[in-house]
């Protein structure tokens, strides 16, 4: 039989899987996180007719005689070039600026992901819209993360509490007047909490005097009294701290110049209880919670893996791929850090699926095909002349 024939069915299959490549990518144009594929061909072995001849005295060399025996697909590569923001304004919808992948947890396999479209389920549990388990850490009660420790499922469920803490440090600034009239009674009030979130008042009051300013405290039953100096140019000589019950009040930055009254309650270390109300994300994958009682804290980070050939992952459906032996192992860390992208909230990555260039490769494989199946259509006539040479 003719080798053209096999040629033709060769290059038939190549081009078919080339179509086959472009039209899933055609057909995941609006899949969140998809990266277009490119099927790569080479040639096949070649039939040697004739073998290179090295030169001689009087006789020059001649090269060698090969037909080829057809195409096949070599490869298909992966294009993870990054694409397109989409806003979508929900607060678990997070993107990728880099490179990087989100890990995900699903029947107890490690899968990773570009797709950042999450939700919360009945739990509380951060998921993909599969059901797959966002992988993270999460934050202990102060608000701290080790990304040094193990992975685990994120989880914000609406009873998650930011515990009560007890006041230990108050803070007061401004300027007490150097010229008001002795017998001046300064009165300042601040909300401060006992360990169980109890909140009570620090009532501090200041007195002129001749020397400076004297300085009573209290909170409740527990009272403290104290005084207060200034240099000749307004800065603070004595009476910088006061302690009232439990709480240290710091005084240290007021100062004491003439006709100003500026006195004023600063911050506080302590807190009431909250509840959970809503979260936002930073780049670096750390999920804030704001609390009812009024602060934030950080209540989980999401985590990023990393890969040396991220080419060479496998597709595991559901937008989402797993390693292989090509790929290397994870590198997981901290979004932002060592070569991994940032994290962007209420925003997807678009599909990186670029009509104009997939239509052009459909014409191209389309005409391939054509072209291939001429080949056995010339080679069917060939042996049909040699068929009737025997009339």
């Amino acid at each position: 039989m003719l080798r053209s024939l096999f040629s033709g069915i060769s290059g038939l299959r190549a081009h078919q899987t080339m179509l086959d490549v472009t039209g899933n990518n055609i057909a995941n144009v609006n899949t969140t996180g998809f990266k277009t594929s490119q099927a790569q061909f080479q040639d096949t072995l070649s039939q040697m007719l004739t073998t290179a001849g090295g030169a001689q005295a009087g006789v020059g060399g001649t090269n060698p005689a090969q037909v080829g025996l057809g195409v096949r697909t070599s490869g298909i590569t992966t294009n993870f070039q990054q694409c397109a923001a989409q806003l979508t304004n929900k607060s678990t919808d997070m993107m990728i600026s880099g490179d990087g992948f989100f890990i995900t947890s699903k029947a107890g396999e490690q899968l990773y992901s570009r797709a950042g479209a999450f939700s919360f389920d009945a739990t509380g549990q951060l998921v993909t819209t599969d059901g797959a388990l966002v992988q993270g850490w999460a934050a202990d009660s102060s608000g701290t993360i080790d990304p040094n420790s193990g992975l685990t499922d994120l989880r914000l469920p609406i009873a998650t509490l930011m515990g009560a803490a007890a006041t230990g440090k108050a803070f007061f600034e401004g300027n007490l007047p150097a010229d008001a009239v002795a017998g001046t009674v300064l009165n300042r009030t601040m909300d401060v909490y006992d360990a169980a979130g109890t909140v009570s008042s620090l009532d501090l009051a200041f007195t002129k005097t001749a020397a400076g300013w004297d300085v009573s405290g209290a909170i409740g039953a527990a009272n403290a009294t104290g005084t207060m100096t200034f240099n000749p140019d307004g800065t603070l000589a004595s009476g910088g701290t006061l302690t009232v019950g439990a709480v240290t009040v710091d005084l240290s930055t007021l100062s004491g110049f003439a006709g100003l009254n500026t006195v004023a309650a600063k911050t506080q270390d302590g807190r009431a209880a909250g509840t959970l109300q809503s979260f936002t994300i930073n780049s670096d994958g750390t999920l804030l919670g704001a609390f009812s009682n009024g602060l934030k804290q950080a209540v989980g980070r999401v985590a990023l893996a990393a890969f040396t050939n991220p080419g060479g992952l496998e597709k595991a459906g559901d937008s989402a791929y797993r390693t292989s032996i090509n790929s290397g192992d994870p590198q997981i860390g901290v979004a932002g850090s060592s070569g991994r992208g940032s994290l962007t909230g209420g925003a997807l990555e678009m599909s990186n699926v670029d009509l104009s260039a997939e239509f052009t490769n459909l014409i191209i494989a389309q005409r391939g095909f054509q072209a291939n199946s001429r080949v056995i259509t010339t080679s069917d006539e060939v042996l049909q002349e040699l068929v009737n040479l025997k009339r």
